[in-house]
């Protein structure tokens, strides 16, 4: 795991903006860095060093091939790559180091783009290819790890974080403020879920995907490997067989992350997907070997999980590390918590998952499993069951009884009758009902009208009332909630210099459940039915039977009737806020008050003003007062 950089320009490149972008992401590689020049000096390609495979120096980057062809800089894992180094020598490539950073190197030497099909990982890499005279970028099946670039007429710039490319002089700071507000609006949403991103200069290359660039010509080429497409040979399967393939898949899955020359632990929550991961990585290290679990606690509030968290160490009897994250630590590290994660997020559960990896980091462990991917892939939220339900009467099938028993195990899986009727009336006139009786929470009501407007350019491509359950949870995995949550896990893990490894994202599982019926995902009114029926004898009854899906967020409500309602007005009181221009200032205002009255259920649309005023202030701000480097200054000199 670890921070990549580099500029190709159509003359020298300044080595010193290389170096600025490379000091920017310390955090993710503080065990070394590099920098690789060309000869003529037009190609400059940076690398922060993580050790986790083979940490001796032999495995150091930008990595260069034995006959100098080829120079990569890698963040990620290949966690197939011990089978893919055993092949490749069989073709008679020689290695150095026992790196996956060089599997992916002789790979790529020996089978250009062609080898992407055969890696199982995580990964953003470029590869300079001499012979061919081109840049080759890729990213992997999932978005796990991000990359970032700027192609212009006569450069192109590509990092890990916006930090390093905003300091960049030639790079605009500018904001799609649109794309901002309709995050905020539905921050199921990604802010990074299309090529373009909220700094208007600067690109991503989308899961699947890799790029091309003619180091001559800059001529670009943008192609997807891989997309999520039924298999025919799980197709027709029933839970039975479906379930016995899961669990040798995700078994697999968890075996090669565990592959590290560093400590590895665990994320564990009171919920099935993490639950599942340590139990099934107790099956796999045997009775007596530890192995070390870290849970966010919330003491005393309907947030705790411990009930069920202490369960699975029980069962596993792994030594176990509670950290409690809370309101007042969140104030005092938010400049720094914002900094990392460079982006608005969606609520103060980012804030706990940056405290859980905080945790990892003082007990030593260097990566860490944990169970996101699954509730996308599988079907593992309420509201998916009204994409299910559509999909089983499109097929002329309609069980009173197993919607009787959805309606009653999962009461929010169907909008109640008062939602529907309040979501069916004009803007117009649920924004003068909430005025008149001092309620409602839309957060539209908080935008100018002119904000609003712009809100419509971007509405919802999702909608569980129309979709398939497979497109559906496609679409969840691959452009909606997933990559949000994933780069929330890149970020927070990274700040600590912590690698976060997911087995739920691995293309064979992906593979498996997009083919199978809907029946078998969400079938006997039941989330993640598969992962249930795989895990029986595995896990404790009363985690696997539990249907009460609450995710690892803290009490928001109570933090902010305490310590953060005083954050949030010092934030909408403030004359930086009326100055955006986009805001209702009168209505959040009001709003504050009424939180103060007692209107408990405004914590979480009072959350989005603030933390959009704290990442202006601690994001924003601060890289508008970065010392910028141009790409082509000889002399190095900040500008």
């Amino acid at each position: 795991m670890c921070g990549i950089a580099g500029i190709l320009a159509r003359r020298r490149v300044n080595s010193y903006a290389v170096k600025a972008m490379t000091d920017q992401m310390r955090h993710r590689g503080p065990d070394g860095e590099g920098i690789w020049e060309s000869l003529d000096g037009r190609i400059i390609l940076g690398h922060r060093r993580l050790a986790i495979i083979d940490p001796t120096p032999a495995a150091s980057q930008p990595m260069v091939s034995h006959d100098g062809d080829y120079v990569l800089t890698f963040n990620g894992e290949i966690y197939n790559y011990l089978e893919l180094a055993t092949h490749l020598k069989n073709l008679g490539r020689k290695f150095r180091s026992n790196s996956d950073s060089e599997v992916l190197l002789q790979g790529y030497a020996e089978e250009s783009e062609s080898i992407l099909k055969s890696l199982n990982g995580m990964f953003a890499f470029v590869i300079y290819d001499a012979r061919r005279k081109k840049l080759f970028c890729a990213r992997d099946r999932f978005g796990e790890k991000p990359f970032l670039y700027v192609h212009r007429s006569d450069f192109f710039a590509f990092a890990s974080e916006y930090k390093a490319l905003l300091c960049l002089a030639e790079v605009s700071q500018c904001l799609e403020v649109e794309r901002l507000l309709t995050f905020l609006n539905e921050p199921r949403l990604g802010l990074e879920d299309e090529r373009e991103t909220i700094f208007k200069d600067i690109k991503q290359l989308l899961p699947g995907e890799y790029l091309t660039i003619d180091t001559m010509s800059f001529d670009i080429k943008v192609e997807r490997y891989w997309s999520l497409e039924k298999n025919d040979e799980f197709q027709g399967f029933e839970i039975d067989e479906a379930a016995y393939q899961f669990k040798s898949l995700l078994s697999d899955s968890i075996k090669i992350r565990m592959r590290s020359d560093v400590p590895v632990g665990s994320c564990l929550s009171g919920g099935l997907d993490s639950a599942s991961i340590v139990c099934l990585n107790r099956e796999t290290l045997g009775p007596s070997e530890n192995y070390n679990v870290f849970t966010g606690r919330f003491p005393g509030t309907k947030s705790d999980e411990w009930e069920y968290a202490s369960e699975i160490i029980k069962a596993t009897q792994f030594r176990s590390h509670v950290v409690t994250p809370s309101p007042r630590g969140f104030l005092s590290e938010l400049p720094n918590f914002m900094w990392y994660n460079e982006l608005p997020v969606g609520s103060s559960s980012q804030y706990a998952q940056w405290c859980v990896f905080r945790l990892a980091k003082e007990a030593g462990v260097t990566v860490l499993l944990d169970g996101q991917g699954a509730d996308e892939l599988l079907g593992g939220y309420e509201q998916y069951f009204r994409a299910y339900l559509l999909t089983r009467r499109a097929a002329g099938v309609y069980d009173a009884n197993e919607e009787n028993a959805i309606r009653s195990r999962y009461p929010s899986a169907h909008l109640t009758i008062k939602q529907d009727i309040l979501s069916r009336l004009p803007e117009g006139v649920r924004y003068k009902l909430a005025n008149l009786f001092s309620k409602g929470s839309d957060f539209r009501f908080g935008l100018t009208p002119e904000a609003r407007d712009k809100l419509k350019k971007f509405d919802s491509r999702l909608c569980s009332e129309t979709l398939m359950l497979n497109e559906y949870l496609r679409e969840e995995s691959f452009r909606a909630h997933l990559p949000t949550l994933l780069r929330y896990g890149d970020r927070n893990s990274m700040a600590h210099s912590r690698e976060v490894r997911l087995p739920f994202c691995d293309h064979r599982i992906a593979e498996l459940a997009f083919s199978l019926s809907p029946h078998v995902l969400m079938g006997d009114a039941q989330t993640k039915r598969l992962l249930r029926e795989s895990m029986k004898g595995i896990l404790p009854e009363v985690i696997r039977t539990r249907w009460n899906k609450q995710g690892f967020i803290p009490p928001q409500e109570e933090w902010f009737n305490t310590d953060l309602i005083d954050w949030v007005e010092e934030m909408v009181t403030s004359a930086s806020f009326v100055e955006r221009g986009f805001w209702n200032v009168a209505w959040w205002r009001a709003a504050v008050r009424r939180m103060r009255a007692g209107e408990r259920h405004l914590a979480w649309q009072l959350w989005r003003p603030a933390i959009c005023e704290s990442w202006y202030r601690f994001v924003v701000d601060r890289a508008a007062t970065m010392s910028r480097y141009s790409v082509f200054s000889a002399s190095g000199q900040v500008i």
